[in-house]
């Protein structure tokens, strides 16, 4: 009798079974033919309607208008206030594409493998107390409660710390933690009244007085109290304001002459740290970095107009300040001149994100290389996951991000610290296949310009005109 059942109990199993699989066949037959009328009614209805019932209408006005255009417009008539738009502009303008860099070959032979390249990086050389770095790459100023959270500031001055470059504590206030946890520290001067005392800014391994920057040139920025609330505005002191604003301009200084005076008290403040200062490129920026020469300014921190930040009016983002390799060679140019190119250190930012960049960057002048938003996704790696699809991945890096708590810090420390180390890797790597020992070597001469205008810009020599062998080759 068990036997029997037992038969029974297989023989239902079975069947129900076949049954199961032969209705997902007919239902993906089904489904299939379906999804082919579907497919077939749509196509016949936008390959005949005319436009004014066609859906093909929307792309043939996108060709026009760009999509991001078309949802910025659609936030502006929803909101009817100026829009912030994270990360910089889309634009693109000329970047460092158009120049390759030039290997050793016989000439000049590779630099062998065995030897240790060379990334220290000097900040303000005549500085009492210069801020000398293991790397050239510089995590760019982004504020504590103005614009990340606690989390993700301690987690850049941990990566940092580790990979022996600096953080910078940007426009929001001081957070001790840190502090505590970054090796070197960078404190911006803003034009806030908060994070000035001397107890804070003796704390500083170098000083940079924010005067602009490239994806908000030298507007204030306005915050609500809901932006604030929490710990970020008991430290910035604005408990109980109901808006809080970063002034455009700062109150001790209402003429150029007035920087100078800033710059010597900061300097007698701190001890001798370098003190520089922080600018968006203008049409007058010969100009802007005279007044800064002679204030006795120990570097200058240059932003290009691809520069981002949490959030900046599209208006200033798209349509002001210099492109960053413009900037650049015009400043590099310009200190050169005025013969405080080797006194005056430049580090530059504005849209870099890969080691090639930023070698370019430093081939043609600069000493270090500011990075924000490439620094940011590759330390939240794929902690990413958290928010999408449904979220937004700021809403984890934000100090007023929903989801900030879900933020681990110790593992983006790690990333941060892994990628940095990758990207100078790969800088000691083409260094040494340009020849060269170390990274104060190299220069615009180990570059050639695939295009005329690029050359022209940057005064780097046309790839296609002949090469003058240098008379001498001192690693020949």
């Amino acid at each position: 009798m068990s036997t029997k059942w037992a038969w029974f109990m297989f023989g239902s199993f079975v069947g129900s079974l076949a049954a199961v699989v032969l209705s997902g066949m007919l239902a993906l037959l089904c489904s299939r033919g379906i999804i082919k009328w579907i497919v077939g009614r749509f196509t016949k209805r936008l390959m005949s309607n005319p436009y004014e019932s066609n859906i093909w209408e929307i792309v043939t006005a996108m060709t026009r208008i760009s999509p991001i255009t078309v949802v910025e417009n659609s936030i502006r008539a929803a909101s009817g206030a100026v829009i912030e738009r994270p990360f910089g502009s889309p634009r693109k303008f000329l970047h460092f594409e158009g120049l390759v860099f030039s290997p050793a070959q016989l000439s000049t032979l590779p630099t062998e493998q065995d030897v240790e390249i060379d990334t220290t990086t000097v900040i303000g050389p005549k500085a009492q107390k210069p801020l000398v770095l293991r790397i050239p790459i510089l995590a760019a100023g982004m504020g504590y409660g103005v614009g990340l959270s606690e989390k993700v500031k301690i987690a850049i001055a941990k990566g940092t710390a580790k990979a022996g470059t600096s953080t910078n504590t940007g426009e929001g206030g001081f957070l001790p933690e840190e502090r505590q946890n970054a090796k070197y520290l960078i404190i911006q001067y803003n034009s806030g009244h908060w994070s000035k005392s001397p107890e804070i800014l003796k704390q500083a391994d170098a000083i940079e007085i924010r005067l602009g920057q490239g994806a908000l040139a030298g507007t204030a920025s306005v915050l609500q109290a809901a932006d604030l609330e929490g710990r970020a505005s008991e430290i910035m002191q604005v408990q109980n304001e109901e808006i809080t604003v970063i002034p455009s301009r700062h109150k001790d200084i209402s003429s150029p002459q007035d920087l100078k005076q800033v710059v010597e008290r900061l300097r007698q403040l701190t001890g001798g740290v370098p003190i520089g200062v922080k600018i968006c490129a203008s049409a007058v920026l010969e100009h802007d970095l005279e007044i800064a020469i002679q204030a006795g300014v120990d570097f200058i921190s240059l932003d290009g107009g691809q520069a981002g930040t949490k959030g900046g009016a599209p208006i200033l983002e798209d349509d002001f300040g210099l492109p960053t390799i413009y900037a650049l060679s015009r400043a590099v140019r310009y200190l050169r001149q005025r013969g405080v190119k080797d006194s005056i250190s430049l580090l530059t930012g504005g849209a870099y994100s890969q080691p090639g960049e930023c070698l370019k960057a430093i081939a043609l002048g600069a000493d270090g290389v500011y990075m924000g938003t490439s620094l940011l996704w590759a330390m939240t790696h794929d902690q990413v996951m958290k928010t999408i699809p449904w979220e937004p991945p700021t809403q984890l890096a934000y100090y007023t991000g929903i989801m900030k708590e879900k933020f681990n810090e110790d593992e983006a420390a790690v990333f941060l610290e892994n990628f940095l180390h990758s990207f100078t890797d790969e800088m000691k790597l083409a260094i040494s296949a340009l020849g060269k020992r170390s990274l104060r070597e190299v220069n615009a001469d180990d570059m050639v310009a695939l295009d005329a205008w690029t050359s022209h810009v940057t005064k780097v020599k046309l790839a296609y005109e002949p090469w003058e062998k240098p008379e001498t080759n001192p690693h020949q």
